[in-house]
């Protein structure tokens, strides 16, 4: 699964990345090395025309981490959609018209998953110790930016008159597959990747959803090193969250 990443790139760097035609920001997120489900994240996506003489329009918007289906009666359903399986994507009622029209890019400069190790944490009033989890940060080799295969939805708020601008509510989901070998030793499940080559497709809101253009990072494309337990808590948030850890601290 996917649920916690960094996002730190701004949005003039994200505009050049993904070609954007408009800006949809009230303004700038702040930049962010533990972006956690319900916050607020940078997302590429394209609208279809109003007009029949009119082309489709690239934007980047800000939406809520956690999809909230149209038909949803609460909002706190998207607490738990954080990650869509590619495997039923097409097929799940919370995701299937999302993934015919409403796909996404979804920018980050990497991403955590959790190892469990052998060591033990300090025993509880249990006293029996837990297995101790180690934060991988999982990264482009390159330094470039993760484009991470998403959905976005538009729920109305039925607290919020009819003409409140604020009515909608737009949120996200990240979709997930199997994890390439060497980095399913750390997690099963990773985010799909949405190569370069691609994007037009993908984004296309006149084109239905094709789990084929969805793919792995091709292995070795990727790096993952240990990281700070720091960015297990929420609320710590800084760059020191994604400094590797010298591997005797990792595994002492």
């Amino acid at each position: 699964m996917c649920g916690r990443y960094a996002s730190s790139r701004q949005p003039d760097e994200l505009a050049e990345e993904f070609e954007i035609d408009e800006l949809r920001l009230q303004e700038p997120l702040t930049e962010s090395y533990n972006v956690a489900p319900t916050d607020e994240v940078y997302a590429v996506l394209e609208r279809p025309p109003h007009e029949e003489n009119e082309s489709t329009e690239r934007q980047l918007r800000s939406v809520r981490w956690g999809l909230v289906p149209s038909w949803a009666k609460d909002v706190k359903i998207g607490n738990r959609m954080i990650n869509a399986r590619m495997e039923t994507v097409g097929e799940k009622p919370a995701y299937r018209r999302a993934f015919a029209k409403r796909r996404c890019l979804l920018p980050a400069d990497g991403y955590f998953e959790w190892y469990a190790t052998d060591a033990k944490d300090a025993k509880g009033l249990s006293g029996k110790g837990r297995a101790r989890k180690q934060p991988y940060f999982i990264t482009p080799k390159d330094g470039g930016v993760l484009a991470m295969a998403g959905l976005y939805e538009l729920w109305p708020d039925p607290a919020k008159a009819e003409d409140d601008p604020t009515r909608w509510l737009w949120s996200c989901t990240v979709i997930t597959t199997e994890a390439e070998d060497s980095l399913g030793r750390i997690h099963d499940r990773m985010p799909l990747m949405v190569e370069r080559g691609r994007w037009d497709e993908w984004l296309d809101p006149t084109r239905p959803g094709d789990v084929t253009l969805l793919t792995p990072a091709a292995p070795g494309q990727l790096e993952a090193y240990p990281v700070s337990t720091l960015v297990s808590n929420v609320r710590n948030n800084g760059r020191e969250l994604i400094e590797p850890l010298p591997l005797e601290e990792a595994w002492g």
